[in-house]
């Protein structure tokens, strides 16, 4: 059993912090003011490679692993989780289901320029009346000869404002319930798309959140991913634990510069004639950080080497978020606490950490859902 990553790993995590450090954090400020990322930065991205890291070859992907793309997200969050999350939209959620159902065509048209950062993509799932519940999903999807035509809305869309085009999830079978839900490919410049307000919020600032809404929006029946109606909720089964352990590679980086920030302010600050790092209470809140740092990284590796492998990770995904998410909340509040009332100043980072943080609660399923399937797996056992 080894536990080491490789030299090609290592050097490739290097390459992603030094981008991270040289493009994107002297931004963060511009960033967090214009609650958006630039452009700029996101082709920077695809010129890294980032976007194709997960995709093979034939189409102009690098062929790597959930381990290099777990790499890819701990250390762009470790800068700033807004540009990480829209990397992870474009890398994963906004692309796998082209590359995974499209055509030969579409993989043309919308995954070799996602790649190389000519397109853009993203998912639209959640809706006012609810997320994780599939169930209530009130967006559908109408047969009319060779088309589908779809309607309803869409909330919290990550990036809606600046892509070129989405999956979108829909029913086809209002009766059957989650079971009725297909995924669709909607160009953006289609009519009837229009992209509505933007989500002023609390975490990931830039990321770009919006409303959309599809009004008798139609598409080409091959639009439908799966090739036959009643696809979708299997279809999104099957990412849902490569988004759960990616998620929490987005916490492990959050968690990480929190506590390298709270350990070098430790050392610095000082109370009472000494740094506070040498008063016991404060190393006691720096040790269980490392700790949930610790069994973080032990935590989504293993899972991210588990995929790979081609073993089953239900559990390992499912338990990877519902546990990153509670650990990375220990952690941010701890270094709040740490930097006292300078963590609550908007020109430290550590409020930002803290913020954002949050995110994790409701990306990837609720916490209370994901206890719901590891109860389930372990009932099946």
């Amino acid at each position: 059993m080894d536990f080491n990553f490789t030299p090609e790993q290592e050097l490739f995590r290097q390459s992603v912090r030094e981008f991270a450090e040289r493009y994107v954090r002297p931004r963060i400020k511009e960033m967090e003011e214009a609650k958006d990322v630039p452009r700029e930065i996101m082709q920077l991205m695809a010129e890294q490679g980032f976007y194709g890291l997960r995709f093979v070859e034939e189409w102009g992907g690098q062929g790597g692993d959930n381990v290099m793309f777990a790499i890819l997200n701990e250390e762009l969050a470790r800068c700033y989780m807004s540009v990480a999350a829209r990397c992870m939209m474009q890398c994963l959620m906004g692309t796998e289901f082209i590359n995974l159902c499209g055509t030969e065509e579409q993989k043309q048209k919308f995954l070799v320029p996602a790649i190389k950062g000519e397109k853009y993509g993203t998912m639209c799932m959640t809706e006012p009346a609810g997320g994780t519940d599939l169930g209530a999903m009130q967006t559908t999807a109408v047969r009319d000869g060779d088309e589908y035509v779809i309607n309803g809305q869409k909330n919290w869309i990550t990036g809606a404002h600046a892509v070129d085009f989405y999956t979108v999830a829909a029913k086809t079978d209002p009766e059957a319930g989650f079971r009725g839900v297909d995924l669709f490919l909607v160009e953006r410049d289609r009519p009837g798309v229009e992209v509505g307000k933007k989500i002023d919020k609390l975490i990931a600032f830039a990321s770009g959140c919006y409303d959309l809404f599809f009004n008798n929006v139609r598409v080409p029946a091959d639009h439908l991913f799966g090739g036959e109606e009643g696809q979708g909720f299997t279809l999104l089964r099957n990412i849902l634990n490569d988004i759960r352990v990616h998620t929490a590679a987005l916490g492990l980086g959050i968690a990480r510069a929190a506590y390298e920030e709270s350990v070098e302010y430790a050392k610095q600050r000082e109370a009472y004639g000494r740094p506070i790092v040498r008063w016991q209470a404060i190393q006691h809140k720096l040790a269980r950080m490392r700790i949930d740092i610790e069994a973080a990284r032990l935590m989504i590796y293993y899972a991210a080497w588990r995929m790979d492998q081609g073993l089953p990770v239900n559990v390992e995904a499912a338990a990877c978020k519902w546990h990153i998410t509670e650990a990375v909340l220990r952690v941010v509040d701890d270094a709040t606490r740490i930097f006292g009332a300078y963590g609550a100043s908007m020109d430290m980072n550590i409020q930002r950490y803290f913020r954002d943080a949050r995110w994790l609660l409701y990306g990837a399923g609720t916490q209370t859902m994901i206890l719901n399937i590891i109860g389930a797996e372990i009932r099946r056992e």
